[in-house]
């Protein structure tokens, strides 16, 4: 997956346009947040409730994936309403998630989405992938820039704020709420199972900048910044959450899950006994006061993707990419996966922000 998604000439998109004044109540815009932790500004795409008449868009559309319809710079409804955080999972970007934005939008949610510097499609190495304590930070400066800045802090309520994280996004989103990574577990997990994904990338020595495929360190984690990989993240502002199929799921310390707060669904793809060790989470689930633990039948990891269009997996075969993230053979329609997750996750939201 991880080549596959930083293939930028496959995977680049914008707002295209596709028919004017259609019925959607979504409107989306692209932010910029400062963040000085970063040395440049975050590129923030987000989502919310607007019943203007504009224009429509495709949202997410590129030559593999489908994209959802919004309008571009619309007006937002007017009212407070909650925020939600929005993390992606490595090498992808927030208009990967952009059918699950788009359908919280629609329920009244404003969605806010991080292009995850040195983790995103097109600018991704082994060595920027462990340190989640930078994606945490790049939400926390969402939360304070949107509560603070003039043109947003009259849309959102401050006291609703919640965050949603697939993959290394909902590691991103655990840590948090106040999950806590072990070094040396993920060590121990990545000297079992070297064939995982996360594994092979660490020792791949290879990354992408700029969109092109660079030479890069191999990561050693047992000589990884231990202090900052271990450090709490926890951000009390935000009040529910939403991880499906977390990356580390086998890596956080046990009293740091058990010292969790937060209202917390935890979703896993796939039917028992076929989610793999990496983002298997119903042991760390269970560590959770109160936490609701859901799997999604027939689906896998790439399951929460974008659905592909009919020709994608060939493209993909072209392109030289052996991942299957638009095979779907064995499992069951994407689009109805899709509504799986969309019922499990509104109803999460729903149930903890409204």
């Amino acid at each position: 997956m991880k080549r596959l998604l930083l293939l930028t000439a496959l995977l680049s998109s914008a707002f295209l346009p596709w028919t004017a004044f259609a019925e959607t109540v979504i409107g989306v815009t692209t932010i910029s947040v400062p963040s000085m932790q970063r040395g440049k500004p975050l590129s923030v795409d987000v989502w919310y409730p607007s019943k203007a008449k504009a224009p429509e868009a495709l949202v997410g559309d590129n030559r593999i994936f489908t994209g959802a319809a919004a309008k571009p710079d619309a007006a937002i409804d007017p009212g407070r309403h909650p925020l939600i955080l929005l993390s992606h999972g490595s090498g992808s970007r927030a208009q990967g998630m952009t059918w699950i934005a788009a359908r919280l939008a629609e329920q009244g949610f404003i969605v806010a989405g991080p292009d995850h510097p040195g983790t995103t499609s097109g600018d991704s190495t082994p060595i920027a992938t462990p340190r989640i304590w930078e994606r945490t930070q790049d939400l926390s400066n969402i939360i304070t820039w949107m509560t603070g800045d003039a043109r947003w802090q009259a849309s959102v309520d401050a006291a609703k704020i919640g965050v949603i994280g697939f993959s290394l996004g909902a590691s991103t989103a655990l840590e948090l709420i106040g999950a806590r990574a072990d070094l040396n577990a993920y060590a121990d997990y990545c000297d079992r199972y070297t064939m995982m994904m996360d594994c092979q990338w660490f020792a791949g020595g290879f990354g992408f900048v700029d969109g092109k495929r660079v030479a890069s360190p191999v990561v050693k984690l047992r000589d990884f910044d231990k202090a900052h990989f271990e450090q709490s993240n926890l951000d009390p502002r935000v009040t529910s959450a939403v991880i499906v199929d977390p990356g580390l799921a086998t890596a956080f310390k046990a009293d740091s899950l058990t010292a969790i707060k937060v209202p917390t669904t935890v979703i896993n793809l796939g039917s028992p006994g076929s989610v793999p060790v990496a983002v298997k989470a119903d042991m760390l689930s269970a560590k959770i006061p109160g936490a609701q633990y859901r799997q999604i039948p027939g689906a896998n990891h790439f399951s929460f993707l974008p659905i592909c269009k009919p020709d994608a997996q060939d493209v993909l075969s072209e392109s030289g990419d052996a991942d299957p993230i638009c095979d779907g053979k064995g499992l069951r329609d994407r689009a109805e996966i899709h509504k799986d997750a969309e019922k499990l996750i509104v109803e999460a939201f729903e149930t903890t922000l409204k």
